[in-house]
């Protein structure tokens, strides 16, 4: 058998595009050498920490109620029951036993088995994590290595189905591969087949890992989701909304926003302005396209809001959509839903494998201009959220993540509340348009920009070309850190993301007062040159200005207020601010990392947020250490995102 493969040499982290020709005697996308109506396994031997892949490969048929089961060995964590693939990666030897009962055409029942031995050997190459996928989906795929291997011999090689081009990207000794899904005719698999050489022994080790690609239909010019979304469930089958709550917010044929009737406001379960919605009405409410994101976030409703601030934002919004392909989150007034990614949510290395990595497509956004706005939430002096590289197989807990998830919702929820404010939650019609109800509103972030304007028509240019892609000019190319101060920091904007849109300066600053007030997270915000160096760590951003805590400036108390009252009305956002202490100012010409550490070690806020809240402080010294990384990889996934309203 002949076949073409690509060796990847890496040395820093890096993107770039290769072809990767499927071998001689395999698939050209009309026939399959793997067998029909069966179970596939695609690696015949199978060792303690190799990934075991089993696709249910019936391309000619139809089938549903797909089960999977596992009947015998030591019980390994299976996060996809309900699809045609399943993947895990086993820690001990031993057997391996499967069932999965489905129905096929006619409604014809079916079950098969499979058994696998796994022998004690380690393998030292994994790959991850095999999936089935819509035609056009966007596809990764992750090899992880052990130390010995030497990561200049790790080659790849597409050994099944039509070609495909893949992006590449590596970092900490690790290899991801993205793709899009091509189209196909039938249910058909793609896979690969990465090989790398042990230092210590000279072993070869090989691991496969597959796509399942499903037939879709052509997406329409009208539709409003113009790139192909995940297949996505309701939460709760048995939800009064089930039926409508996937077309309505999140499928390629949605083409006109549904009605007030098919999916109302989440405030109409509670039916007054003063009331908080159940958990239970929340979760009637969700999508997924994992049943493990729905029970995390029910999870943080459960547990982890105790002043029930995110459940009252809720009530502005018809659906919460967790999917592994939503990236970055967002809120999107044309389905009066809220976009969340999974990042936020896993625990499980297990968990984290599920969700699709693709790079967020703004990363290059004004990085040919000569200062950057970093950012971060901080407590204690110590960052308030950890990062985690992707090569640690790493276990969280659900507070490691809780600050940067509330944030989120606090951000994307004062949106909701922008276009679906309290006062005008029963005034509209069950047969009005989504799109047409939230676009009807008087919204509050044009009052706050006509009564506390910003002025800084540079800092308004800049911004889109740092966050709407808008190609800089001589000018902006010109502007250094100290031009970049003298628009920004006379200003009310909390952070430089609030020039982007008059919605998300509105946002930014409730966002801000809420993590404050409610959990003594301050957020920091500086300006400081932009390194262009590939290995650049947080020490090479080096402070031109800088204020932690800068919602507290006499320049943006009226805004806080303005916003936060109109957001939540039943939060004492008065007594809020009267609470929140003078901005700490940087130490200009000290970089990012040192400029972690400079508030004073006292009690204060501490002491007034455990007064105004119930809810269990977590100790300085149980919050994660510091990284020393890059602003950009420290907020990777709280990158904010307006996205655009269609035309009909």
């Amino acid at each position: 058998m002949r076949c073409n493969f690509v060796r990847i040499t890496l040395l820093l982290p890096i993107l770039f595009t290769v072809v990767l020709t499927a071998c001689d005697s395999k698939s050209n996308g009309n026939v399959t050498n793997y067998p029909l109506d069966s179970i596939v396994q695609l690696d015949e031997v199978q060792n303690v920490n190799q990934s075991i892949d089993l696709l249910l490969h019936f391309p000619f048929d139809a089938i549903s109620q797909i089960k999977w089961h596992q009947t015998a060995g030591e019980p390994v964590s299976i996060l996809a029951k309900t699809s045609k693939v399943i993947s895990f990666t086993p820690m001990l030897a031993g057997e391996y036993s499967f069932s999965v009962s489905f129905m096929l055409n006619g409604g014809i029942e079916q079950t098969l088995k499979k058994s696998i031995t796994v022998n004690d050997d380690y393998h030292k190459l994994t790959t991850r994590l095999s999936h089935e996928a819509l035609a056009g989906n966007k596809v990764s795929l992750r090899s992880q290595l052990s130390e010995t291997i030497n990561i200049n011999t790790l080659t790849w090689q597409q050994i099944e189905g039509p070609n495909v081009t893949l992006t590449t990207e590596s970092s900490d000794g690790e290899l991801a591969l993205f793709f899009d899904a091509p189209q196909v005719d039938f249910d058909t698999i793609i896979t690969f087949e990465a090989s790398a050489t042990d230092s210590d022994s000279n072993t070869i080790y090989r691991d496969q890992v597959a796509i399942l690609v499903e037939p879709a239909a052509e997406i329409g010019s009208n539709a409003y989701f113009s790139d192909r979304k995940a297949s996505v469930f309701a939460y709760n089958s048995n939800s009064p909304y089930a039926d409508n709550l996937v077309t309505c917010v999140y499928s390629n044929t949605l083409t006109s926003s549904c009605t007030l009737a098919q999916t109302p406001l989440l405030a109409e379960e509670v039916k007054s302005s003063s009331m908080t919605p159940s958990v239970e009405s929340i979760m009637d409410r969700v999508v997924v396209s994992h049943q493990w994101m729905g029970d995390r976030f029910k999870d943080f409703l459960s547990n982890y809001d105790t002043n029930n601030d995110i459940k009252k934002l809720l009530r502005a919004t018809t659906a919460i959509v967790i999917s592994y392909d939503v990236r970055p989150s967002f809120y999107w007034a044309a389905t009066g839903a809220i976009y969340l990614d999974a990042e936020n949510f896993w625990l499980t290395p297990q968990e984290r494998d599920t969700i699709n990595e693709a790079p967020d497509y703004r990363a290059d956004f004004g990085k040919d201009l000569q200062f950057a706005m970093p950012w971060r939430y901080v407590k204690d002096n110590a960052s308030a959220s950890k990062s985690y590289s992707k090569s640690v197989r790493v276990t969280r807990t659900a507070t490691d993540a809780l600050y940067r998830l509330t944030s989120l919702m606090y951000h994307e929820l004062a949106h909701a509340n922008d276009f679906f404010p309290s006062n005008e939650w029963y005034i509209h019609s069950s047969n009005q348009r989504v799109l047409d109800a939230a676009v009807s509103t008087t919204f509050e972030s044009d009052e706050l920009a006509v009564t506390f304007p910003l002025k800084s028509q540079e800092m308004r240019d800049l911004a889109q070309v740092s966050f709407a892609g808008e190609t800089a000019n001589q000018t902006q190319k010109n502007y250094l850190p100290t031009d970049i101060k003298v628009f920004f920091s006379p200003e009310g904007a909390s952070d430089f993301y609030a020039y982007s849109s008059l919605r998300e300066d509105y946002a930014m600053l409730f966002e801000e007062l809420m993590m404050q007030s409610r959990f003594a997270v301050i957020r920091d915000v500086a300006i400081t040159n932009q390194p262009i160096d590939e290995s650049i760590s947080a020490a090479e951003y080096i402070v031109t200005w800088g204020q932690r805590g800068r919602i507290g400036d006499d320049k943006l108390t009226d805004r806080v207020l303005f916003s936060a009252s109109r957001v939540l009305p039943e939060f004492d956002s008065q007594a809020a601010i009267d609470l929140v202490p003078t901005p700490i100012e940087m130490v200009e010409g000290t970089n990012w990392l040192d400029n972690l550490t400079i508030s004073p070690r006292g009690p204060e806020i501490r002491q007034v947020v455990e007064q105004r809240n119930s809810f269990s402080i977590i100790t300085e010294s149980e919050l994660p250490s510091s990284a020393n990384i890059t602003p950009e990889q420290e907020n990777y996934f709280n990158r904010y995102y307006q996205k655009p309203l269609p035309q009909y």
